[in-house]
């Protein structure tokens, strides 16, 4: 069983029979898709940006401040706001090995357990976040270096990235709920 990243036309289609489930289904994938979009030009200016400050150490011997933390923000808004759509498509690490030696019945069960699991420490995780969002907002933290960039930027990021992974994995459970009724 391979929970590699599917990006094809099969993962469009919602698995939900409820209709308000299946209408949260699509907007939340609609979503998610969009935001992989905007990710992957993240990471490209990430990288030119990167390559920017390379280039300029080594041909004028000029150095750029501001460069590495651009580069992190893009970064770690990349990874924090795709989180969902991976968990959509389950390509978080997983131990296959288990789920061989399982019948269909308790992995499902396990998926379900690990699931709720997850939520509760993602709920966390995205209550916190916000606090930090919250605090460098109020208070105008910046960082520490010279360019000084406002701090709350990147934690709106994990904060936004971290509610839509909690979302999605409320779906999944719902839909794991739902499939257990029929």
């Amino acid at each position: 069983m391979s929970h590699g990243l599917d990006l094809g036309p099969v993962a469009l289609l919602p698995s939900a029979r409820h209709p308000i489930l299946k209408a949260a289904e699509t907007v939340l994938f609609v979503c998610n898709r969009i935001i992989v979009a905007f990710a992957a030009l993240a990471l490209v200016a990430a990288s030119a940006i990167l390559s920017y400050s390379v280039i300029t150490r080594a041909l004028f011997r000029s150095p750029t401040y501001w460069q590495d933390e651009a580069a992190v923000f893009l970064l770690v808004g990349a990874t924090f706001m795709t989180s969902a759509f991976v968990q959509h498509q389950r390509g978080h690490v997983a131990i296959e090995a288990v789920t061989s030696l399982l019948s269909a019945r308790v992995n499902r069960l396990r998926l379900l357990l690990v699931d709720v699991i997850s939520l509760v420490f993602c709920a966390f995780f995205a209550w916190k976040s916000w606090t930090l969002f919250h605090e460098a907002l109020v208070d105008g933290q910046v960082s520490s270096s010279t360019w000084a960039p406002p701090l709350w930027i990147p934690y709106s990021l994990m904060s936004a990235g971290m509610t839509l992974l909690c979302l999605q994995i409320l779906m999944q459970i719902l839909l794991s709920l739902e499939g257990k009724r029929s």
